[in-house]
């Protein structure tokens, strides 16, 4: 019988193992921390559960396909809720803008802004399902592995301007410059700057408008248990709190892992949703191709940090849905601070998480739980110490949250802490703390991402946000299948 080891058990890594348990392949999950979920972690305090992340769950069938592969039903072992206003979007001047997929109220909430956009906006929502169509449904679940296949996807990405920005393409279709943020901040939950991303992306917004917009009820990490346990359910074996120190090579080869603790696992096929330059650059130290290509990886473009306050307060808030964006007063320049200054500015936007308005069992009775989270740069472009840094940010933060929403916050707060930059390098081996690995532009997507299949290493493989199609649940999801494809492939 065939035999693969996925080194992490975070979302690419566990879909990736249930595709290839349930095509008959014998697969082991090694995943270096106390609990599956890479970035899906979670923690429980004060009788409050905080999800890590990602706390936005969109296309749900690619989820739901995974159970499908072995005719179950995932509503067996989650319950996904639908989320409405998809998200609420807040600036300064006190302006709202419920965001959601009911077109009746999405044109209203457009026209109380700017009634010239609503026409506009039809026009973009036309873009936007053939960018979808082109970019997510034909290419979104398909490795690139050579040039010749971007020459294939060429003309489609020509006929859609993906050269520009999801920004600009925004801006041919809307004056107002409120909607141009609402309609283009959705490239940040993946790591993109709206301003550089390729319009590609506006895919989320028919993905989104598609789909829908869920939370799995007990937080996102009772989706992680429940592919946990369709995994094992079939029979797969999954190894925790052991990092993998090592994967053994022989030749062109890789002949298995060995992990901290000495324990070694023999594979035909190994598989890495672990960060992509720790993979290559301590993973693979033996292999002399492996060195060249974390060489060139190094010089590659990260994605941006983040810096996450979590807090539990006394109260129930049901006039605050569960998603919330806090624009702060400048959008460009605050965009350029963090991907090209490397600045962390005095203003900020912010992403609220709100998930006990959708499910109070996750915080004690009469209490909440939140989660504010705003992008900051890597470690790469502002490299200071975050044990400092942070209680500093982390007040600011909720002094924010209390002048525009919580008047009395740091009276209510029960419990908190803070997530960093140096926390996702030391906890996931995020290469300079990126929180969702490379920078999705037009020149490191596709074919420019790390191949689904290293090209030297051939029964090597790589899953999760830092290769095709990239970061966000359906993004590696996605990745997954592709990657699923080219080793079931090779097993043969």
């Amino acid at each position: 019988m065939t035999s693969a080891v996925v080194i992490g058990a975070g979302f690419g890594g566990l879909a990736l193992a249930i595709r290839l348990q349930s095509a008959g392949v014998s697969t082991t999950i090694v995943e270096a921390r106390d609990k599956p979920g890479g970035r899906g972690y979670y923690w429980e305090r004060d009788g409050f559960t905080f999800d890590a992340g990602p706390t936005v769950i969109t296309d749900p069938d690619c989820l739901q396909e995974l159970w499908a592969l072995t005719g179950r039903d995932m509503t067996e072992d989650v319950t996904l809720a639908p989320v409405s206003p998809f998200y609420r979007l807040n600036w300064p001047d006190g302006t709202n803008f419920d965001y959601t997929n009911d077109d009746v109220l999405l044109r209203s909430e457009i026209a109380k802004l700017d009634p010239a956009d609503v026409e506009g906006y039809g026009q973009f929502l036309d873009y936007a399902a053939g960018v979808y169509e082109e970019g997510y449904l034909k290419l979104g679940h398909v490795a690139f592995l050579d040039f010749a296949s971007m020459i294939k996807a060429a003309p489609a990405l020509a006929k859609y301007q993906a050269w520009r920005s999801v920004y600009s393409i925004v801006s041919k279709y809307i004056r107002n410059e409120k909607l141009r943020e609402a309609l283009s901040f959705h490239t940040l939950l993946v790591g993109g700057n709206p301003m550089t991303t390729s319009a590609i992306y506006a895919l989320i917004h028919k993905l989104e408008r598609d789909g829908g917009v869920w939370f799995a009820m007990g937080g996102t990490n009772r989706l992680i248990a429940a592919m946990v346990t369709q995994f094992q359910r079939i029979g797969g074996t999954i190894r925790l709190g052991d990092p993998v120190a090592q994967i053994e090579t022989l030749g062109d080869r890789a002949t298995g892992v060995i992990t901290a603790s000495g324990w070694r696992a023999d594979a035909d096929m190994v598989a890495a949703n672990a960060d992509i330059v720790h993979t290559y650059r301590t993973l693979l130290s033996g292999s002399r191709s492996a060195q060249r290509t974390a060489g060139k990886l190094e010089n590659k473009k990260y994605s941006p940090s983040l810096f996450v306050v979590h807090f539990g307060i006394k109260g129930s808030w049901p006039g605050i849905p569960h998603h919330m964006i806090l624009f702060g007063p400048r959008y460009k320049g605050l965009l350029a601070d963090i991907y090209d200054h490397g600045v962390l500015s005095q203003d900020f936007s912010l992403y609220l998480h709100h998930p006990t308005v959708t499910d109070p069992s996750l915080a004690p009775e009469g209490h909440s739980t939140f989660y504010a989270l705003a992008p900051v740069p890597h470690m790469g472009k502002f490299p200071v110490d975050w044990d400092e840094i942070g209680p500093i940010l982390e007040k600011r933060i909720l002094d924010e949250i209390g002048r525009r929403l919580i008047p009395d916050i740091h009276e209510r707060i029960v419990t908190k802490f803070s997530y960093a930059p140096n926390d996702f390098a030391r906890d996931l081996n995020a290469h300079l703390g990126s929180a969702f690995s490379l920078e999705p532009t037009l020149t490191q997507s596709a074919w420019f991402r790390v191949h689904n299949r290293d090209d030297h290493i051939p029964n090597l493989y790589f899953v999760g946000a830092g290769t095709h199609p990239g970061a966000g649940i359906p993004g590696v999801v996605g990745s997954a299948k592709a990657t699923a494809a080219l080793m079931l492939e090779g097993a043969r």
